[in-house]
């Protein structure tokens, strides 16, 4: 009855679960993504709540069973959908590890290494951005600037995070008085294509989601700065008080990066903070040859980086960065009697800054990739997948049946059927067509919308994803649209 195994018990379930992992990823280069569509179901579970167990390696065998045959699977490389990579191997053992461990990363009194790996881990992705902390009191690279951050559980976290920086920054007495100290309404700024995360975000802060002001986007899908300057004039003539410019690297959507040097030049123009959200795009900075997509990113005062979107890591990890530590204790810090300290410590601990109290080491998994394949395996991965998306994107502009919406930035395309029709028929069709597509359950694609138009949204992100993949996507393409052709005529 107790929760207790023998030794023999736990290695015989351990190397069960370790062969059915090591099935399933052997499986993923060719894995239908779900059950074909008269096969799926999403009703609820009826069990009731067992009173007493039951045998161990036949519930640990049934559960490997279901979730693998009947569930989804973003690690397929098959899976050309959201920002939801098949994980690294050595992340998934670090997720082992940690959960089996169990570090509580509150404070540095209680884990030491656990909190000096997140601590390196920082450390490294800050490097990459141009960023450099301090240890024991000195920055590790004369003249660039200091930054600190945090692992969080998600990029939602990590903004809402970054923008309650911004208004500590912006309005100090805001964190003991309330907004209501501040005198005016604050208003913050980004591109009608930035992720939702925002609005949530100043919606929890107190400011309301209308204080989110969503300004219009270029031909090239960026944040118009022109128009963002004619919006901040009118508020501040209006009476309201703009504190952050929020660029996207990466948008959801359609992978469009913000030109981020236009955005840092107007948020030092009106003293104003200057948040990156690269959830999925800031990955870049692992890219020497490709770093430059992000030129400017390194004059943000915050930066947020999902690792568990470009770095393959299993859900979850975010992470904050910002070039004014400081703001992060202001922010965060509260005093307790209660929590263990070490005296004159090198490392702040962590519930002083982030939203997080008890926290689970969300960076182990990071470390370990890196670790044991280096820097180098992502640049691999970003130039492999770039390649893979533009040569698909040539294809597009040879097809005819589809176009491409806009030229691609990142590994997201975004295509429409080729049609004469008006918005809502060419609408319709993508529909048609990404639902003909992932019927069979085998592949997986999306539709969406990009400044308002319909499309069509194929996105390379598996690392399991091949050529032999991408040829099988183009034949179900274009399947599905000669059967929407031949229904039309």
């Amino acid at each position: 009855m107790g929760f207790d195994f023998d030794s023999a018990t736990r290695r015989k379930l351990g190397h069960r679960l370790i062969d059915r992992i090591d099935e399933y990823f052997s499986s993923l280069p060719t894995r239908p993504v779900q059950l074909p569509l008269e096969r799926r179901t999403f009703g609820h579970l009826k069990d009731a709540m067992p009173e007493l167990g039951d045998n161990a390696e036949q519930v640990l065998d049934e559960i490997c069973t279901d979730l693998i045959d009947n569930g989804f699977h973003v690690p397929s490389g098959n899976y050309f959908g959201l920002m939801n990579p098949a994980p690294t191997y050595m992340a998934v053992l670090a997720e082992a590890l940690v959960a089996a461990l169990n570090p509580q990363l509150a404070t540095l009194a209680r884990s030491q290494l656990a909190s000096k790996i997140e601590c390196e881990t920082v450390r490294w992705i800050a490097a990459r951005v141009g960023w450099h902390k301090k240890i024991n009191g000195e920055t590790l690279t004369p003249g660039t600037r200091i930054c600190d951050g945090t692992f969080t559980s998600g990029g939602n976290e990590a903004n809402f995070t970054a923008l309650a920086l911004a208004l500590t920054a912006m309005f100090p007495a805001s964190v003991e008085d309330g907004v209501a100290a501040i005198g005016a309404r604050p208003v913050a700024y980004a591109s009608a294509e930035s992720h939702h995360s925002l609005d949530k975000s100043l919606g929890l802060l107190g400011l309301g989601r209308s204080a989110l002001r969503r300004i219009p986007v270029n031909e090239r899908v960026q944040l118009d700065p022109e128009q963002l300057i004619c919006k901040i004039e009118a508020d501040l003539a209006a009476g309201f008080k703009p504190f952050c410019i929020v660029g996207t690297a990466g948008t959801t959507n359609s992978g469009a990066i913000d030109d981020l040097e236009a955005l840092a030049d107007i948020a030092q123009r009106y003293g104003m903070w200057f948040h990156v959200d690269g959830a999925y795009g800031a990955a870049l900075v692992f890219s020497d040859k490709h770093r430059g997509l992000l030129r400017g990113i390194e004059r943000s005062d915050s930066i947020t980086l999902d690792p568990h979107k470009w770095l393959a890591m299993p859900f979850a990890a975010g992470v904050v960065l910002t070039s004014r530590p400081e703001m992060l204790e202001r922010a965060f810090g509260v005093a307790t009697p209660y929590m263990p300290r070490i005296s004159d410590a090198p490392i702040l601990d962590n519930f002083k800054v982030s939203t997080q109290w008890s926290r689970r080491m969300n960076s182990l998994k990071l470390w370990l990739t890196l670790r044991v394949h280096g820097r180098v395996a992502y640049e691999e991965l970003i130039d492999r997948q770039l390649t893979q998306a533009r040569s698909l994107a040539d294809w597009f502009r040879h097809s005819e049946h589809f176009e491409l919406a806009m030229e691609p930035v990142l590994p997201i395309l975004n295509v429409r059927v080729k049609t004469h029709g008006t918005e809502e028929e060419i609408d319709a069709a993508n529909q048609a067509i990404a639902d003909e597509v992932t019927r069979d359950g085998r592949t997986w694609i999306s539709k969406t919308r990009v400044a308002g138009k319909s499309v069509i949204r194929i996105m390379v992100i598996s690392y399991t994803t091949s050529d032999q993949n991408i040829e099988q996507l183009k034949a179900s393409l274009t399947a599905a649209a000669r059967q929407l052709a031949a229904a039309h005529r």
